[in-house]
């Protein structure tokens, strides 16, 4: 019963940590998110930051990979204006992180006749 509870309270929006959000593009490049700190009764909190978060899509031979990014900058002009430098780190480590993905993916190539416990493999023997 205790981890009824536990599980509730883990699940619940914090009422002290509410955003408004609004959005941002230039129809061209991407989008920007700023998040408005608000209060529980959804007035301004202006004991927080505002952030702003940049987002863009960088195409692949398999296909699009979103980019999420956070941006530097106290308006949406600032936040604009930190746009391409911020995208072009997310840009380099989604490569990296591909890169790394592939080699993993090529390191777990199954040779034949060498275990993995299949048909025909070790103790994977066919019965007649």
């Amino acid at each position: 019963m205790s981890n009824q509870t536990e599980n509730e309270t883990d699940n619940a929006m914090d009422p002290n940590g509410l955003f408004r959000e609004e959005n941002y593009t230039d129809q061209k490049l991407g989008a920007i998110r700023k998040l408005i700190p608000v209060k529980a009764d959804g007035s301004n909190d202006p004991d927080r930051e505002v952030s702003f978060f940049g987002s863009a899509q960088v195409m692949t031979p398999m296909g699009a990979i979103p980019l999420n990014f956070a941006l530097d900058g106290a308006t949406i002009g600032e936040a604009a204006e930190d746009f391409a430098a911020k995208s072009a780190v997310a840009v380099e480590e989604a490569a990296k992180e591909l890169e790394r993905m592939r080699r993993e993916q090529a390191s777990q190539i199954v040779v034949p006749g060498q275990g993995g416990g299949g048909m025909g493999g070790q103790g994977g023997g066919i019965i007649t």
